[in-house]
């Protein structure tokens, strides 16, 4: 999953592209009364998507929250739980969102403690479960990604996510994926019905979510008799906490080491590979598939043809004249950034959090990092069946699922959602049913 900053995000919040926080405090004053003060006689709510939650003034601390509260439906959030650690956090308190999602975890936590001390091993898993989630969502809007509490906090969400495995058993087993002079962490998953050998799903997740919190595919797919292989890639979740690896544009790289450590798995059936990849992942796994020649199935959500022309085009919407500095004075460039971030804390959030996931130095050197993640000088090397997945309200790739399609040589499939199925978010957000159900229809009969 991938929150990055977007101008349809911005907008939706009465975020312009000039002044655009000012702007957010105006619109607010206007759209609804004071807290505890009672709307006026006859004025009507404005309308505003179901997925609009306006329980936080931060929009993409918005689209978060509504991440985690579909994350009831994979049984690692309580809505109620939710709900009251959005309560808590105060946005324009930069530190609030991870302490608040740490309190909560902490506090499921100790339930699970206190239930297995006695003995109750099915309430203390599904404590363990939650608890790892909130865990999780405390560091996706972490204000300074080189803390010591962003380690430590990582280790909780190990800890107790591999608690519940156990105490669950969900038939999973971690794993370390050799990968050039170390290891890659991640969970084997194996379908506990399966006779013989079995497709298998390679998970890859985006920029910000860790493949964990992508428990609803992983649970349908072992239902349907595939096996599951999730791994914490280059930038995300342990991989850059613990072990300070960075995304890279060449990702056949990270990908054909998996698929090395997958084929040897017993009762993997290795002609019957598929890679999924959501959010930053779409624009992935794609450049894998062109180098990749093992895979028989792959499925980019959304698909992106150019990631970096993406960022580009979104910074380009909001900073566009500052994005004029950026080829041919990259150090004015930094300091006009350097001034947006010690103002807004959205801008200096999406920034520290980018450049350290990308090894960056400095927003100049975040953006030509960026520049080389495209597909588009590879994708006519992807040989395998390809499902692209899109939304109408698709907020982060722009028009790029499309562009994908219509450049792939391959055999291909394009899957749009719609508002009328409700999954037309990023990703589905918040339609995993719909989602699960239309991606594994397509899947069944190609694999």
């Amino acid at each position: 999953m991938g929150f990055s900053l977007n101008r349809r995000s911005l907008l939706h919040a009465g975020l312009g592209l000039t002044g655009g926080f000012a702007l957010l405090r105006a619109n607010s004053s206007l759209a609804a009364p004071a807290p505890g003060q009672a709307p006026s006689p006859g004025a009507q709510e404005p309308s505003r998507p179901w997925y609009e939650l306006g329980l936080l003034s931060d929009p993409i601390m918005e689209n978060q929250l509504l991440h985690f509260l579909a994350a009831t439906y994979s049984a690692q959030a309580d809505i109620g739980e939710v709900l009251d650690t959005a309560s808590r956090i105060h946005p324009e308190d930069e530190w609030s969102w991870p302490t608040e999602w740490v309190s909560t975890a902490d506090r499921l936590r100790a339930m699970g403690d206190a239930s297995l001390t006695r003995r109750h091993s099915r309430s203390a898993g599904n404590a363990y479960l939650r608890a790892a989630n909130y865990y999780r969502a405390a560091l996706i809007h972490h204000p300074e990604p080189g803390h010591p509490s962003v380690l430590a906090t990582g280790r909780k969400a190990v800890d107790t996510y591999d608690k519940a495995l156990r105490l669950l058993e969900i038939p999973a087993t971690p794993v370390r994926i050799p990968y050039e002079n170390t290891t890659l962490p991640g969970y084997f998953f194996r379908a506990p019905h399966t006779r013989g050998d079995a497709p298998l799903l390679i998970f890859q997740q985006g920029r910000d979510a860790w493949p964990e919190e992508s428990k609803y595919v992983i649970d349908d797919a072992l239902a349907r008799g595939y096996h599951c292989l999730i791994v914490h890639a280059p930038g995300q979740g342990m991989a850059v906490r613990a072990q300070h690896l960075t995304f890279r544009p060449d990702w056949e790289k990270v990908i054909t080491p998996v698929v090395n450590f997958a084929v040897r798995i017993s009762g993997v059936d290795s002609r019957r590979l598929a890679l999924l990849g959501w959010s930053m992942g779409g624009a992935l796994v794609p450049r894998a598939a062109a180098f990749e020649r093992r895979l028989k199935i792959l499925i980019p959500n959304p698909g992106v043809l150019d990631w970096g022309k993406s960022q580009f085009d979104n910074f380009n919407g909001y900073f566009p004249d500052i994005m004029k500095l950026l080829d041919t004075d990259p150090a004015a460039f930094d300091a006009a950034l350097y001034e947006l971030m010690s103002q807004v804390f959205l801008y200096r959030w999406y920034m520290r959090d980018a450049m350290s996931k990308h090894g960056a130095s400095s927003p100049s050197d975040l953006l030509f990092k960026l520049r080389e993640f495209t597909n588009v000088p590879v994708v006519h090397r992807i040989r395998c069946r390809t499902l692209v997945m899109d939304g109408t309200a698709e907020a982060y790739s722009g028009a790029q699922a499309r562009q994908l399609y219509d450049a792939l040589t391959c055999p291909k499939d394009y899957l749009l959602f719609t508002e009328e199925d409700t999954g037309l978010l990023h990703c589905q957000e918040a339609a995993q049913a719909v989602a699960n159900h239309r991606m594994f229809d397509w899947l069944d009969e190609y694999i």
